[in-house]
Parts: C-alpha cells; sequence; structure tokens
C-alpha cells in the first residue's frame, strides 16, 4: 500500500468517526431519556457598560423561562421525561465568536460553522463543573447602541448557538424566545418562517394548524417566531407563555413520530 492510499486512509476514517460522533450526539440529545444540560455563555457583544452590567444581573433564574417552556410543551407531547431541560448560567469567553457576514453562501456558512465550533471548544474553561450537553454563546448589545442585532444561529453539528440578544430588562422575554428557537436548531428543528417577509409557513409555522377557525392563531410556534392573526397578517410574541412547539417541529426534535 502506497504512502498515498495510506493518506487517503486516513482522512476517510477521520470523516467517518466524525460522522459517527455527529450521529451519536443527535441521537443522545433527542431521545429525552435523561436531562439536557444546556449552557448560557453571557458575552458583551459591544464593549458598553450598559451590557456589562446587565450581564453582572444574569442569574440561573433569568433563564428559568425557558425550562418551563420546554417541560410544558414536552408534556403536551407525552415524553417520558418530566424536565426535559436545564438551563445554568455558565462563565463568558475571553473574546467573541467568529462573525458569519450577512448573505454568506453554503460554503462560507461551512466555513463558518468550522470556525466557531474550534473557538467554542478552545474559549471556555468550566472549571470544576461538568461539561454541559449544549452551549449557548448569547451576545448581548446595548438598544442605545444598535436597534437591531445580527442573526442568531444554533448549529446541530456541534451542539452550540450563538445568540444575538438586548442588554435591556424589558426584552427578557423576547431574548428567551430567541435563545429557545436557537436551543431548538441544535435539537434538529428548522425555521418555519419566509426569510423575506417573516410570514409563518402554513402548517409547518403553526403552533396549532388544526384550530377550527384557523385564525387567528392564539400562539407562536417556537420555530416560526410569530402567530399569525389572519392569513396575511402576524404578530411577534412577547414572552414564551405565548409560544408553543408545532407537530412538525416536536417530530423533528423526536417528540413524536413522522
Amino acid at each position: 500500500m502506497t504512502f498515498r492510499q495510506l493518506r487517503i486512509g486516513a482522512l476517510l476514517l477521520i470523516l467517518a468517526a466524525a460522522a459517527f460522533g455527529t450521529w451519536l450526539n443527535r441521537v443522545r440529545t433527542t431521545d429525552w431519556d435523561a436531562m439536557l444540560w444546556v449552557a448560557i455563555h453571557p458575552l458583551n457583544a459591544d464593549g458598553s457598560q450598559v451590557s456589562e452590567d446587565y450581564i453582572g444581573r444574569l442569574s440561573d433564574n433569568s433563564f428559568e423561562a425557558i425550562e418551563i417552556f420546554m417541560r410544558r410543551e414536552g408534556q403536551r407531547y407525552g415524553i417520558g421525561i418530566d424536565d426535559p431541560v436545564r438551563v445554568e448560567l455558565y462563565g463568558g469567553a475571553d473574546d467573541l465568536p467568529p462573525v458569519l457576514e450577512p448573505g454568506s453562501n453554503p460554503l462560507q456558512v461551512a466555513i463558518w460553522s468550522l470556525r466557531v465550533r474550534w473557538w467554542a471548544a478552545h474559549a471556555t474553561d468550566d472549571g470544576d463543573r461538568a461539561p454541559p450537553h449544549i452551549r449557548l454563546f448569547v451576545l448581548y448589545h446595548n438598544p442605545a447602541i444598535s436597534q437591531s442585532v445580527p442573526h442568531s444561529l444554533g448549529l446541530q453539528k456541534g451542539l452550540l448557538g450563538v445568540v444575538h440578544a438586548f442588554a435591556d430588562t424589558e426584552m427578557t422575554g423576547q431574548n428567551n424566545i430567541v435563545i429557545a428557537h436557537e436551543l431548538l436548531h441544535t435539537l434538529g428543528a428548522g425555521d418555519k418562517y419566509d426569510p423575506e417577509s417573516g410570514q409563518p409557513l402554513f402548517p409547518a409555522g403553526y403552533a396549532d394548524p388544526e384550530q377550527v377557525p384557523l385564525h387567528p392563531q392564539r400562539r407562536a410556534e417556537i420555530m416560526a417566531g410569530r402567530a399569525a392573526r389572519t392569513a396575511s397578517e402576524w404578530v411577534m410574541p412577547d414572552s414564551l407563555r405565548e409560544v408553543g412547539v408545532g407537530p412538525t417541529t416536536a417530530a423533528e426534535i423526536n417528540w413524536m413520530q413522522r
């Protein structure tokens, strides 16, 4: 066997091991036979004192609404665990994650995914705490500086998310919606809204697609992010109390059969 053949064989083994690891993580995080531990790593996105002070006031209780949401929706689908998710505040990082430029093509997105996974593996130090199953890096922005924030992203490969949120107490409810949305991306759920208009897609983007009458929807679907009031009007919810997991999303994260 030539050196070239050995090199190709070694590469194939590495790729196979990586694919197996990805598959194994997918199975472990969606079999719902044990609680998933989710780490929130808060980061100061703009270096402002407002964002720093907001981060300093965060605690585990700041994200309790996400646990309640997952518990409530999981029970609706009859999953076999009372508390599917535990969300805890972990330490930040010394620097910010790599930036994905708007309008990136699929190759650029793939390269960014590899870069951010490498960054995440080296940016955190859990100390004597057990490593979580999923890491969500939440970048907080001072709303006086940024009235809009970059698009958040959750990666199933690597089980991590980069979430952009506002350093404003009044935005806590909507921040938690975005965090929960990206959390479900890491578990295999896909977006269910039109990327151009933001319109929830029917039926997958409706929390209650069999509701009669169909409109107005009482809740927003978590992966759509908005509740359809009519076929052409939709609103953003204020908190996870106004959000649900629709049947399509439930199937994607293994809460029900496809």
